[in-house]
């Protein structure tokens, strides 16, 4: 009942918006900043590495892919461990794991060891992927949880446009600096997060969780709208925690399950028919963010872009800036959207998009590996059609991937939740990097954009019957949610009144 009062409330509850909210959850998004910063300085940095250290193409795509490999391992132990040292304190050590990695990456003589750093920075995404999201929905309201928790999704994409940007000015140097200069150049930001996100406080949902609820009630005040806000959500949280919600107490001692053992119990072997209904969402969500060939956009667009027909190395660059561009453009739109339109229908919305763009990629593609001369008609066409994707993949499936998935889990299982969401992330990552290029060799590069049509379609179809409409709705209400729409068909409005009735 809690978010429903703070939603029929007053005006004035409905149009404010806490700035400490904002800038706790914009802080622990940097962390994300260096990520897309990894991801896409490599797209770049593989030409020159490729010509410096004399790899074959099958060690590029591995170099390419084996961060998320590494991501794989980080996310499934970075749940746990935020549930033991708690969210503030893994952000930090997501920070820490990236400094070594950009530290080996730069200095890199050898292949061998400019694998050692990139595995060591992969750790460190599956920590920051399953963490800043997670982090800045627990201490958002209801009213702006789709604003904040897309923020880490707006960092990557700024992070990939300066990975980009980096491509372009450092690759004039000269070939042994200028790629570990773009590599080892993210240990500086790195080390700065590490002492900024000290300064944060820690999410309140964690800190009910360790019995806290003195720590818990104040972090509230600060984070919320209002006082009665702060009120409402603390009886939501301690009703959640299994505390009554009338405990005066500032400490509490919890048994074992209350403070998050058997998750992965309660998660994979015994699921009530929600948390299944919840954990097929979060899988699925996951899985076709990247099974719709972004990652084959992010990572080859140079290659793309010379298969389109542009040869210069400049210009290639050039043009693989001009996705980060768009990419960082129509994210930061979503999440402006995302708390008016709702979640739902911006994925369809979305996923339409990207199936039409996707069919017109793999026509322009194909017609321009088929003819013997240049078709500038055709390269144009691809560069349109992969701009109008990105931008169609980042107003929708790539921002409310993250949302989604931080916010549907119950308290006690949203760490291992969002860390297996992220596991399956990084799996599809990897084989869509580590194997793009044999693909397309095979079906040919329109072929292979053909395919990624076709699995956006597959993808379309799971949220429309799969994924209810969460917007507005408080944490603590999602296990009722997914309860009470089996096969939620009809529309984010109407998901809404039925779960209010």
């Amino acid at each position: 009942m809690g978010s429903n009062s703070m939603e029929d409330g007053s005006g004035e509850k409905q149009t404010r918006f806490n700035m400490y909210a904002c800038a706790c959850a914009i802080v622990a998004s940097m962390i994300s900043i260096i990520f897309g910063y990894d991801t896409g300085v490599m797209s770049g940095a593989m030409i020159f590495i490729k010509e410096d250290l004399k790899i074959k193409d099958t060690q590029v795509e591995v170099l390419a892919g084996i961060l998320n490999l590494c991501a794989l391992a980080g996310s499934l132990v970075a749940g746990r461990t935020s549930d033991y040292i708690g969210r503030r304190y893994t952000i930090v050590l997501a920070s820490i794991i990236f400094l070594l990695g950009a530290i080996l990456m730069g200095y890199a003589p050898t292949y061998a060891i400019l694998m050692t750093g990139r595995c060591t920075a992969g750790v460190g995404v599956g920590f920051a992927l399953m963490i800043a999201p997670v982090y800045s929905a627990e201490i958002s309201s209801p009213l702006s949880r789709g604003f904040l928790t897309s923020l880490p999704e707006l960092c990557i994409s700024l992070g990939i446009l300066l990975g980009y940007v980096s491509n372009y000015f450092f690759g004039k140097l000269a070939l042994k600096l200028g790629w570990r200069l773009m590599l080892g150049i993210a240990a500086v930001p790195s080390l700065g997060l590490a002492f900024g996100i000290l300064k944060l406080p820690e999410s309140p949902r964690w800190l009910v969780m360790q019995g806290r609820l003195g720590d818990a009630k104040k972090v509230l005040l600060l984070v919320s709208n209002s006082k009665e806000e702060a009120e409402a959500r603390f009886r939501d949280i301690k009703a959640a925690a299994g505390i009554d919600e009338n405990c005066q107490e500032d400490v509490v001692k919890l048994s074992g399950k209350a403070r998050g053992e058997g998750v992965w119990k309660e998660l994979l072997v015994t699921p009530s028919p929600a948390v299944r209904r919840i954990l097929i969402a979060a899988i699925g969500i996951h899985f076709f963010e990247h099974a719709t060939g972004i990652e084959a956009v992010v990572l080859y667009s140079p290659r793309i872009f010379k298969k389109a027909g542009i040869i210069d190395q400049d210009k290639l660059l050039l043009a693989t800036v001009g996705v980060g561009l768009t990419k960082t453009a129509f994210i930061f739109m979503a999440t402006f959207w995302v708390d008016k339109v709702g979640r739902r229908r911006l994925l369809l919305i979305s996923t339409g998009g990207m199936i039409a763009a996707l069919t017109v990629l793999g026509f322009s593609l194909t017609m321009a590996g088929q003819s013997k001369e240049k078709l500038l008609w055709a390269m144009s066409l691809s560069i349109v059609a992969i701009y109008i994707y990105v931008a169609f993949f980042s107003i929708g499936l790539g921002p409310i991937t993250w949302v989604y998935s931080s916010e549907i889990f119950p308290l006690k299982l949203r760490a291992q939740g969002a860390s297996i969401g992220v596991a399956v992330n990084r799996v599809m990552n990897a084989t869509v990097s580590m194997s793009f290029i044999s693909i397309y060799k095979a079906i040919t590069i329109g072929g292979s954009f053909f395919m990624f049509a076709g699995i956006s379609v597959l993808a379309w179809v799971f949220f429309y019957f799969a994924l209810p409409e969460t917007k507005g709705k408080s944490l603590e209400e999602m296990e009722t949610l997914f309860s009470k729409n089996a096969r939620p068909r009809n529309t984010g409005i109407e998901v809404q009144q039925r779960s209010n009735v």
